[in-house]
């Protein structure tokens, strides 16, 4: 199994394991893959009376869902603009109010499961460059006037001092509806919640294939699973497990970095408000101080199956940049995470014949989204299918070229727009 070096994985204490399938089971429905949104949708469905059981290649929030920045942002990967645009008022109105539920629901399985996974409130969305400063005001006011949301406030250069210690920024958005967490301790929280609630869970269970027919075979090396409905909840580490949705989604790798323990008076010149922040970047920067006052910063990504060899080296560059009073911090931990973009940044969900269902392509506003899905696949499989239809019904495509081609072309976009963050 390979070893992740993070912060995260350093800090959860003793982590409760979950024995590998043997022999044959037979459920309702069985879910592939424990991070988000397979424990989710465990969780929901055995709330719903399904005997469900999850099975997992490593361990409970082993992929992204225990490696992510832990930032639960309101709304869509997309913005509103953006939503009317392509699909109307009415479905951009749609998908604002599940965004809303997201952080709602990631809040109450929470407090309602007691998941001590350092939450805390507030996202800063920062404005790298000048010219998106007005953006960013006309951002507010228009959710303000056409959404009614009002916990959100335009921050203008003059104030940005109030928030952090930087002169990378020049304004930004201060939403305080949003929050941000431990993203391992809440994985390990919902699978708490999920084994309580009656749901079996299987580690080192790496599903090799499945047959599709009235009931639905999942076979791993040392065992087998008979469904009635299968969920894969894979997203960036379903590798070719299902070709007929591999090519949705872009599988991408980014890295984060935690620091030492910082000082009360650098702690401060980091995020005085102790609010998670990101920037307009395309290929953005995004940090949060961790429980224990450590700066957790994201920062530079690639699209290869490897990752740097120094992970702190290639993302210090990015903390300096931001904040130079850092230099002689040391950092403790460098690791990396693979996730899945969609084309058009919007989740790819949907029904493969009458009982493969799937769920992926959060393009990194995974925390919330993903915990939503979980409930929708718990309504839909309960036959209640109209918001679940709601994003398998927006208008999706494969990256050109299929799997085979869709890395040059994709590589080439992305160092375009990173070329554009710089200039």
């Amino acid at each position: 199994m390979e070893e992740v070096n993070s912060y995260y994985a350093h800090s959860v204490g003793m982590q409760t394991t979950y024995p590998a399938l043997l022999g044959d089971q037979q459920v309702d429905v069985c879910i592939v893959g424990a991070g988000y949104t397979g424990l989710s949708s465990a969780l929901h469905l055995a709330e719903r009376g399904y005997s469900v059981i999850v099975l997992e290649a490593e361990k409970v929030g082993f992929g992204a869902s225990g490696r992510n920045g832990g930032q639960v942002g309101i709304g869509q990967r997309k913005d509103q603009y953006y939503l009317e645009k392509q699909f109307g008022k009415e479905i951009a109105r749609g998908l604002w109010d599940m965004g809303l539920e997201a952080v709602d629901t990631v809040k109450q399985l929470i407090h309602k499961h007691e998941i001590h996974c350092d939450l805390k409130q507030g996202i800063l969305h920062l404005a790298h460059r000048e010219k998106y400063c007005s953006e960013l005001e006309e951002e507010v006011a228009y959710l303000r006037d056409h959404y009614q949301f009002d916990q959100m406030e335009y921050v203008d250069a003059g104030a940005l001092p109030n928030f952090l210690d930087s002169q990378a920024y020049y304004g930004a958005q201060w939403d305080k509806a949003s929050l941000h967490l431990h993203p391992l301790k809440y994985a390990q929280g919902l699978a708490k919640a999920a084994t309580e609630a009656g749901v079996t869970i299987c580690e080192q269970s790496k599903v090799l294939s499945y047959t599709q027919g009235g009931s639905i075979v999942v076979r791993t090396a040392e065992g087998s699973v008979t469904a009635s409905e299968m969920v894969l909840a894979c997203n960036g580490y379903i590798e070719k497990l299902e070709p007929r949705i591999n090519g949705y989604i872009m599988p991408i790798n980014n890295f984060v970095v935690a620091t030492e323990p910082l000082s009360d008076e650098l702690a401060q010149s980091v995020s005085a408000q102790d609010t998670a922040m990101q920037d307009t970047r395309f290929v953005i920067n995004y940090w949060k101080l961790s429980a224990d006052k450590r700066l957790i910063f994201g920062g530079g990504e690639n699209y290869r199956r490897g990752f740097p060899s120094d992970i702190k080296g290639f993302v210090r560059k990015y903390v300096l940049q931001i904040y130079p009073q850092l230099e002689n911090s040391k950092i403790d931990y460098g690791w990396g995470g693979t996730l899945a973009i969609t084309l058009n940044r919007m989740p790819h969900f949907g029904r493969i014949g009458d009982n493969i269902w799937h769920l992926q392509g959060y393009s990194g506003h995974g925390v919330p989204t993903a915990t939503l899905a979980g409930k929708l696949i718990a309504e839909a499989i309960s036959g209640k299918l109209e918001r679940f239809d709601l994003i398998s019904n927006l208008p999706t495509r494969k990256f050109p070229g299929g799997t085979l081609l869709r890395w040059p072309g994709m590589v080439a976009g992305m160092l375009y727009f990173a070329l554009r963050d710089r200039i």
